[in-house]
């Protein structure tokens, strides 16, 4: 229970990864307020929470309407007398449409997936965030995690997707510049890839989508679970060195190994940086895996190296 006291906002708790964070912030003593458009799945993530113990407030919030998230942060003012510890920016609404336009070029696919992929996922982190830091920085402290994923370092799914991404990742790295001053940390997280509920039922319990890789499936299927990326946060949250970490990308892997996380299952966190993880990918070299201790991991510099724009 080291969150005892804190408040949290969590949005698009209703389902996957957002559920997964803020189970795992209940279970830690915060007390959490989940957001989502749909009022019958945010009333499941509080059921849950009510189960371990936790403290859940579900609010209907739709990421894409100002007037509902300047009415939340106003119910959070006065509920907990101003107090905000904790943002997620997790809110995402592009799935379904990038799935169903997988395969597409950007220029035959309809420019409408911009809005669908990036309005709840971008727009909405940046307004969650403005509100957010006016709460904390009057505190002189407070951690806003926004989810983003190696899409804002390679091209991934579709074009939309990978700029959004991309922005997420500048979205909490120049926050972190404004914000460090005032005792605030802005951090971006890269879960790996995640057994979500949706993703389960449009790739691993399907035939492979057209436009996607084979591997794909095989990677998603022994993914992490939703609840990783929440046990990291609390991790985060509770390390003495956070203000160190503002600014920068951090994942779920590399969080894993720095504070000796598991799987809610018990299985280790894949760390897709390692070395002997990178030689399964390559069907000629997947046969040295055997070989390659698992404590060699690529260094970061290579991933910039490798996505070097100049």
């Amino acid at each position: 229970m080291s969150l005892i006291g804190w408040v949290c906002v969590v949005t698009g708790a209703s389902r996957g990864i957002g559920r997964g964070i803020a189970l795992q912030l209940s279970e830690a003593g915060a007390t959490v307020y989940i957001t989502g458009r749909q009022e019958s799945t945010l009333n499941q993530t509080a059921a849950q929470v009510k189960e371990r113990g936790g403290n859940c407030v579900p609010v209907i919030c739709d990421s894409t309407k100002d007037k509902d998230i300047e009415e939340l942060f106003e119910r959070i003012k006065r509920e907990q007398n101003g107090r905000l510890d904790m943002l997620v920016n997790n809110a995402y609404a592009g799935v379904q449409d990038i799935f169903n336009n997988m395969g597409k070029k950007f220029w035959e696919t309809d420019p409408s997936i911009w809005d669908s992929v990036n309005n709840t996922g971008l727009r909405g982190h940046y307004f969650f965030s403005v509100h957010a830091a006016r709460m904390m920085v009057a505190h002189g402290q407070g951690l806003i995690v926004t989810i983003s994923s190696m899409g804002g370092l390679r091209y991934l799914f579709n074009v939309p997707y990978g700029v959004g991404k991309a922005a997420c990742d500048r979205l909490a790295a120049d926050m972190a510049v404004e914000l460090k001053s005032r005792g605030v940390a802005s951090v971006s997280l890269w879960p790996g890839a995640v057994q979500t509920e949706l993703v389960s039922q449009l790739i691993v319990e399907k035939d492979t989508p057209q436009g996607v890789h084979p591997k794909f499936k095989d990677i998603f299927a022994n993914g992490e679970s939703t609840e990783v990326s929440g046990k990291c946060i609390v991790a985060l949250a509770k390390d003495k060195n956070l203000m160190s970490l503002t600014g920068k990308v951090l994942m779920t892997c590399d969080l894993a190994r720095r504070y000796g996380i598991q799987d809610i299952d018990g299985r280790s966190v894949t760390d897709y940086t390692s070395l002997k993880f990178l030689l399964t990918q390559v069907p000629y070299l997947s046969w040295l895996s055997a070989f390659v201790p698992s404590f060699i991991h690529l260094p970061r510099f290579v991933l910039n190296m490798a996505n070097n724009r100049f």
